[in-house]
C-alpha cells in the first residue's frame, strides 16, 4: 500500500532505547490537499516502514501545536474564543476580535498577518489521520511480524487517529470519516455525524487499551503508552455518555499504573530567568512545568509528553513572546508622563541593572494573546477574598506576576526602581510651563488589552538558552534553537487532568459531592485555601482553567463539556439545562440561549457586550454558531463527487444533505470511488 501525497518525504530516525523516536522533515512534508484525495506513492510493508510512520505520528502531536510561528498561533487560537482568553494584537490592521462576522467558510480565522488557524487545524487533522492510516492499512502486510507486536502497532495508530479525530470533530463538527489509505482517487466523501465518529473512537481505543504496553514496559518515553490510551478513552466515554465506564477507567488509571500527583519539588532546579530581578522560591508547581522535568524519571504525574528538545525535529516555541504581556513599549507611561518607562535592554547596555532585568525574568512579551478578567481575577476569588496562597496564583513564591510587581527600569524616569502603576497617584505639572500633564487617577496605560494583565510565570517561562548565551540579547522569547536547544517539552496528558475528568464523570451521574473530592485532590496539591463540599460544572471548568492553562485545548474541551451537559441533563452553574437536539444548532449574538460554551464565553469574558476602546475601538463578538468552526469551502469544492455538510449557521448549511450516522457504513463507503 502507498501513502498519499508524498507524505513521508524524508527518512525517519529511531533513536536508542533510552531516547525517543525523533524525525526531521521538510516544509513540503506539511503541504497536503484538504482531504488527501490523491494516489498513494510510498510503500510501508516492512517493520522499518511502520516505525517510520509511527515516528511521524509521534512527531505530528507536536506539529499540531507548534509550527515555528513567532506568535504561537496554533496554541493561542484554541483560547481566542473562550472564557479565559482574547486575541491581543491591537496594533494589527485586521484584528481577530469580531469572530461572529469575520469567520466564514472561505475566510476562516485570520488577522494581524498571522496564519489562518482554522485552515491549519483542518489540514493538521488530515495529516495526522493519514499518518495513522498508513500504519493501519499496512500493518497486516508486514511478513513475519509477531501478532502481539502487530496489535501494538495497530493500537498506537488507533490512538493517533483518535487523538486527531477527537479534536477535529470538537472543532469542526460533522466531518468525513477516513479510515484507510486509498489506491485510487476518491472525491465523493460524505460527512459522518460526530456521534458516529466518537462511537468509532471508543471502539478503537478499547482495542488500544488492550494491546498497547504500559509505560513501565516500553523503556523510553514519548511514544504512545497504555496510560495515554486510557486517558483519551475516558474523554471519549464522557462524550458518548458512558459515565460509569469513564469513572471506572479513571480510577484504574489513578490507582493501578504507578502514577501519582507530584507533591514536592523534584528534578532539575530551573530558576527564573534572573533571580535578582524576580526570585522564584522553588516549589512543586514551578518544577512541574519546567520542560526538563516533564520527562524526568521521578515525575510520576506525567502520563505522556510532547518532546521538543532534540536538535533534529526541534520546533521553535516562543511561548514567552506570544503569551506574556506587552510590558515594554510607549503605550505605558509613568506618573510623570514619560513613555516607555520600562523597557527591555541587553546586559551590555550602559544602563543595565540586574535587579530590573525584566526581559530575562519574564521574556519579551508582545501580548498576542491575553487572558481574561475571569482567569486573572474571578476564579481566584472566593466569597470576596482573593486566594494568594494557591501556588498557581502565588506572587510571594514567584509563580504569578501582577503588572504592579514590575518596576520602572528606565533611568530617565523619576519613578526608576518603583513599582509600576496603572493610575496616576497625583496631579503632575510640567516643571517649566506649569501645564497639567497628568491628572490624579489618569490611566497610565492606553492599551490595557495588550499591555496590562498578569502573567502566570510558572506556565509560560522557558529558559531561552540561545538568548542567554548572547550578552547582547534583549529578546528572550522561549524555546528557541541556538548553540544549545532550549527545552520546549510539553505535557500531552498528566494525572491532574485524570482527577478532573473523573470529577466530570461523577457530576454527570448526579454525584457532585464525589466530584468535589476529586477537584479537591488537585486543589490540595496546589495549597488552595478553599476546599469544596460540592461542585457545579462551572467549578470543574474553572479548576481546569486554573490547572490546565496552555495544556488543554480550551475551546474543544468546552465544546465537549457542552455536549456532555446536553446528554446528561445535568444543569450548569446557573441552573440551566440543555437539549441534545438543539445544543449545537443555534445562532445569533444575543446573550440569551446558546450552548454552555457560548454562555461561559459571553458571561465570563467581554464578548458581545459592545465596543470597547483600548488603543483603538474593538468589538469582541462571537456567534452561537462559532461553537463549531466552519468546514473550509476549499474542502467542500474539492469533493466533487458528493456534498459535504456545512456546519449550522454558516453559508452553505443544508440539513437535507445526507451524512452517515453509523461509522461502519462510512467505513464501507470508503471502498467506493468516483
Amino acid at each position: 500500500m502507498k501513502t498519499s501525497n508524498m507524505i513521508f518525504t524524508k527518512a525517519c530516525m529511531v533513536l536508542a532505547a533510552t531516547a525517543l523516536v525523533n524525525v526531521s522533515c521538510t516544509d513540503d512534508f506539511l503541504k497536503q490537499d484538504p482531504l488527501s484525495f490523491y494516489n498513494p506513492e510510498n510503500t510501508y510493508t516492512t517493520e522499518s516502514g511502520l516505525q517510520s510512520a509511527l515516528a511521524m505520528c509521534d512527531y505530528g502531536l507536536k506539529e499540531m501545536l507548534m509550527d515555528g510561528n513567532g506568535n504561537v498561533m496554533p496554541m493561542a487560537s484554541l483560547y481566542f474564543m473562550t472564557d479565559i482568553g482574547l486575541y491581543g494584537k491591537t496594533d494589527a490592521g485586521d484584528m481577530q476580535d469580531d469572530f461572529a462576522n469575520k469567520i466564514t467558510p472561505t475566510s476562516g480565522m485570520k488577522g494581524g498577518g498571522d496564519e489562518n488557524a482554522m485552515s491549519r487545524f483542518w489540514d493538521r487533522t488530515w495529516n495526522s489521520v493519514t499518518f495513522a492510516n498508513t500504519i493501519i492499512s499496512n500493518v497486516g502486510k508486514v511478513e513475519g511480524l509477531d501478532p502481539t507486536l502487530r496489535d501494538e502497532y495497530l493500537g498506537r495508530a488507533y490512538f493517533h487517529r483518535a487523538y486527531a479525530y477527537y479534536h477535529g470533530v470538537l472543532l469542526f463538527g460533522d466531518i468525513p470519516l477516513i479510515t484507510k489509505l486509498i489506491e485510487v482517487p476518491k472525491q465523493n466523501y460524505k460527512s459522518t455525524s460526530k456521534e458516529a465518529i466518537f462511537q468509532m473512537l471508543v471502539h478503537d481505543l478499547e482495542f488500544a487499551v488492550k494491546h498497547v504496553s504500559p509505560q513501565k514496559e516500553i523503556g523510553y518515553i514519548g511514544t504512545v503508552n497504555q496510560e495515554a490510551c486510557k486517558q483519551l478513552l475516558i474523554k471519549c466515554y464522557l462524550v458518548v455518555g458512558e459515565y460509569q465506564k469513564a469513572e471506572q477507567l479513571a480510577t484504574d488509571l489513578i490507582n493501578n499504573h504507578g502514577l501519582a500527583l507530584m507533591n514536592a519539588p523534584f528534578g532539575t532546579n530551573v530558576s527564573s530567568g534572573n533571580p535578582e530581578t524576580w526570585p522564584v522560591e522553588r516549589n512543586v508547581i514551578w518544577d512541574l512545568h519546567r520542560g526538563v522535568n516533564i520527562t524526568d524519571a521521578s515525575n510520576t504525574e506525567m502520563i505522556m509528553p510532547i518532546l521538543n528538545y532534540y536538535a533534529e525535529g526541534f520546533i521553535s516555541y516562543p511561548q514567552m513572546r506570544a503569551m506574556c504581556v506587552h510590558w515594554s513599549n510607549g503605550i505605558i507611561r509613568d506618573p510623570h508622563n514619560l513613555g516607555s518607562p520600562t523597557y527591555n535592554y541587553a546586559r551590555t547596555a550602559g544602563e543595565y541593572d540586574a535587579k530590573l532585568d525584566w526581559v530575562r525574568a519574564m521574556g519579551r512579551g508582545i501580548g498576542c494573546f491575553r487572558t481574561s478578567y475571569h482567569y486573572n481575577q474571578t476564579i481566584w476569588n472566593y466569597d470576596g477574598e482573593t486566594d494568594w496562597q494557591d501556588m498557581r496564583h502565588n506572587r510571594e513564591i514567584g509563580n504569578w506576576m501582577e503588572m504592579t510587581d514590575l518596576k520602572y527600569n528606565n533611568p530617565n524616569s523619576a519613578y526608576y526602581g518603583k513599582n509600576m502603576m496603572l493610575y496616576a497617584p497625583e496631579d503632575y505639572y510640567d516643571p517649566e510651563s506649569g501645564d497639567l500633564l497628568v491628572r490624579k487617577g489618569d490611566l497610565l496605560c492606553s492599551d490595557t488589552i495588550r499591555s496590562w494583565f498578569p502573567t502566570p510565570l510558572y506556565k509560560v517561562y522557558i529558559l531561552d538558552q540561545n538568548a542567554e548565551e548572547n550578552m547582547g540579547a534583549n529578546q528572550f522569547n522561549g524555546a528557541t534553537k541556538g548553540n544549545s536547544v532550549s527545552n520546549g517539552n510539553l505535557y500531552l496528558f498528566r494525572l491532574a487532568e485524570t482527577y478532573l475528568l473523573r470529577a466530570e464523570a461523577k457530576f454527570y451521574q448526579g454525584n457532585p459531592i464525589g466530584a468535589a473530592e476529586d477537584v479537591n485532590v488537585v486543589r490540595r496539591r496546589a495549597n488552595a485555601k478553599k476546599m469544596f463540599t460540592t461542585v457545579t460544572i462551572g467549578d470543574i471548568a474553572d479548576e481546569r482553567a486554573r490547572e490546565l492553562y496552555l495544556e488543554e485545548w480550551r475551546q474543544p474541551e468546552l465544546t465537549r463539556i457542552s455536549w456532555c451537559l446536553a446528554r446528561s441533563g445535568q444543569p450548569d452553574e446557573w441552573g440551566e439545562t440543555y437539549n441534545l437536539s438543539t445544543w449545537d444548532k443555534q445562532s445569533g449574538t444575543d446573550l440569551n440561549g446558546g450552548s454552555y460554551w457560548y454562555k461561559r464565553t459571553t458571561r465570563y469574558n467581554i464578548f458581545n457586550h459592545g465596543p470597547i476602546v483600548s488603543n483603538k475601538e474593538l468589538n469582541y463578538q462571537v456567534d452561537k454558531r462559532n461553537l463549531f468552526w466552519p468546514i473550509p469551502n476549499s474542502a467542500i469544492t474539492a469533493n466533487t463527487g458528493a456534498r459535504l455538510r456545512q456546519n449550522y449557521g454558516y453559508d452553505g448549511y443544508d440539513e437535507a444533505i445526507p451524512m452517515f450516522t453509523n461509522w461502519e457504513e462510512a467505513v464501507a463507503d470508503e471502498e467506493l470511488t468516483k
